[in-house]
């Protein structure tokens, strides 16, 4: 490779000095406390579309200026949820440009009357770049679809005071060679087979590109002088639990912190003064993955209160953030979790259902973790994107350990590795450590997914954007996906972990199951030469349509699905005795996709449909998940009565 030129290391070095900086600002999630309230918008919106030809109808006419039903007809559209398979227009479902969303929001009294209080208007996922007006005024602009961002609207609603407001937000979903994930658009000039100025959105992933307001929008309030940011690490000394924090303050320079640690029965274990410290938690509850120790997840409640002396008299604020006491550390042939070796055995997901599209939904959250809590599965990767923050929550509460991947997914053209698409990518890697800094169930960080690395910016490209998460966050390990194809990948080096995708017998040798093990076991071994680095398979399976019974197995078969499946395992045993530290099936669930006569309705990968139901690879995987996590498992750690109240087999 090329030696990179002292201009790109300058860059380099000016890059990361950024980021330190621009982690400073938090994102703490919008709990409720003595000093905070929040007022959910979930709901339906006023909702439309902006169908002229270059999609700016709504700039130029000023749709934000006055109500949205005064520009003309609106819909109503659930939030969240995708706009896409809400309704019955076919033109919508495949929309691509601007759309726009308005919603009424009726105000307490005391938010627009007390200039203490603190007003926030915070969204939690717009696909893909967001505008935002209240009362016509704009407040913000974000670009990503994935992750949070926020508008302290305060003044807006203390000017008068008044007793409602209207949020307008207008979403673009197209997606270029400089997004995350990328993609083009195709002009389609043919004037005999497409009408004039028709144009369609071209990606390299295997996913539908739904769109809208994806996650709970919402109000939240704090004191003008507020915790604006927490950072914790943990580690283990002995028997003794280690809580390292940081605090920010917004708003003042003269405060008093008080800290305090409190176990699950609410007994003050530790506690501290000050924006950042030490607490020691002698004989301290681990934070260990589910089916690795008989108390999994074991949660305490970190406590902070501040009191600051303002010219408007003093003030007070509270947040209590859940931490989990935990280490993670790798070396060339293991994982380890507060020091003991850990094994991936889990899924891939994607957040996507009927109706909803990529709308998060309590109900379908819940139904996800029993399944993954009945399949027996410890660990999941966040599959091609950073998941809602209430999915984080659970797998804290519930010991499921992350793999917590950026949009980072078909980067296969050249313009996506030049400048522009590096910063983005830097910018989304910052967001990303900064709201998922926190949870002990994030083990990983993953910057991508099968990019390109024939191309020759693609060694510098990574080695940045590996090089710059780890600068963020030095506490956990770094990852990113690549397939088996790639001989040389030219980002490996940089990361820490090796995590291989690969299809063997489904996109290539098709129905030849018996060369799976001979082409798994060269896989691993050529990797494991090259970098002597752990490795995760990180994909494998085979399309499957549900009730499709083959014998012999044939392609598209349930049959076929667990024929693959148990040769995947072959290899798998031998190798996790060495290096190879996990297995992740592809996938979890059906899913939508593009249209194409590759996908009948859909990815058919899942081992779950898309309505949640098992097909016959889901019995085979759940045998295989509860046998390994009783193999794995720490004999020391009374595991016996909890994995034979959750499972038929014999521990």
């Amino acid at each position: 490779m090329a030696r990179t030129p002292a201009w790109c290391w300058a860059a380099l070095c000016a890059l990361l000095w950024a980021s330190a900086l621009a982690l400073q600002g938090g994102m703490l999630y919008p709990r409720e406390s003595p000093s905070r309230e929040r007022k959910e918008l979930d709901g339906l919106w006023s909702f439309r579309a902006d169908l002229s030809s270059a999609r700016r109808r709504g700039f130029v006419e000023q749709w934000y200026q006055r109500p949205l039903r005064e520009s003309g007809p609106t819909l109503d559209m659930p939030v969240p949820s995708s706009f896409n398979d809400v309704g019955q227009d076919g033109q919508l479902r495949n929309f691509v440009g601007w759309v726009w969303y308005e919603r009424e929001v009726v105000l307490p009294e005391r938010w627009t009357q007390d200039l203490r209080t603190r007003v926030v208007l915070r969204i939690g996922s717009a696909h893909y770049y967001a505008i935002v007006w209240v009362n016509g005024v704009h407040v913000a602009e974000h670009e990503g679809g994935h992750l949070p961002f926020e508008a302290d609207i305060s003044k807006l609603v203390q000017t008068g005071p008044l007793s409602s407001c209207r949020v307008t937000i207008a979403i673009n979903n197209t997606l270029t060679p400089h997004t995350l994930p990328p993609g083009t658009i195709l002009y389609k000039t043919d004037t005999s087979k497409y009408p004039k100025g028709y144009f369609v959105q071209d990606t390299n992933f295997d996913f539908f590109n739904y769109a809208g307001l994806h996650r709970p929008v919402l109000l939240y309030t704090t004191p003008t002088v507020y915790i604006n940011d927490i950072t914790v690490t943990t580690g283990v000394d002995q028997d003794t639990g280690l809580v390292n924090y940081q605090i920010v303050i917004q708003g003042s320079q003269h405060f008093e912190l008080q800290v305090r640690l409190l176990d699950m029965e609410g007994n003050v274990v530790a506690q501290g003064t000050g924006d950042e410290g030490q607490l020691q938690v002698p004989n301290a509850h681990l934070w260990w993955p589910y089916l690795m120790h008989e108390d999994p997840a074991y949660l305490y409640s970190l406590e902070v209160r501040m009191k600051a002396q303002t010219g408007m008299g003093p003030m007070t604020d509270f947040y209590t953030l859940p931490v989990g006491i935990r280490t993670v550390a790798v070396t060339e042939s293991q994982f380890l979790i507060n020091g003991k070796p850990f094994y991936f055995h889990g899924v891939n997901k994607h957040e996507d259902s009927d109706i909803r599209g990529k709308g998060f939904d309590w109900a379908l959250l819940q139904k996800d973790f029993n399944l993954l809590r009945w399949l027996g599965a410890n660990s999941f990767r966040t599959s091609h994107y950073p998941y809602a923050e209430e999915v984080m929550q659970l797998c804290d509460r519930y010991g499921i350990v992350v793999i917590d991947e950026c949009p980072g997914v078909g980067i296969v053209l050249a313009e996506s590795f030049g400048n522009v698409s590096l910063q983005h990518h830097l910018q989304v890697m910052e967001e990303m450590v900064r709201r998922d800094k926190n949870h002990p169930a994030v083990v990983m960080w993953s910057v991508a997914n099968e990019p390109s690395s024939s191309l020759q910016p693609a060694g510098y490209y990574f080695k940045t954007v590996i090089t710059h998460t780890k600068a963020l966050d030095p506490s956990r390990p770094v990852t990113f996906v690549t397939n088996s194809n790639y001989a040389m990948d030219l980002g490996v080096p940089y990361v820490d972990v090796i995590c291989v995708n690969s299809y063997y017998s489904w996109y290539h040798d098709y129905g030849h199951l018996e060369v799976i093990e001979l082409q798994l076991r060269t896989q691993f071994e050529n990797w494991h030469r090259a970098y002597q680095k752990p490795i995760i398979q990180s994909e494998y399976g085979a399309e499957t349509i549900p009730g499709l019974h083959e014998d012999p197995p044939l392609m598209f078969s349930e049959e076929y699905q667990k024929n693959l499946l148990a040769r995947y395992h072959a290899v798998l045993d031998e190798k996790r005795k060495e290096y190879v530290v996990g297995e992740l099936i592809w996938n979890f669930a059906d899913f939508m996709t593009n249209q194409s006569p590759q996908r009948v309705v859909g990815n058919k990968k899942g081992i779950f449909t898309r309505q949640r139901q098992p097909k016959s690879a889901a019995f085979l995987l759940r045998d295989r998940y509860w046998q390994l996590a009783n193999e794995t498992r720490d004999p020391s750690a009374g595991l016996r009565s909890l994995c034979l109240q959750s499972s038929p087999f014999t521990v």
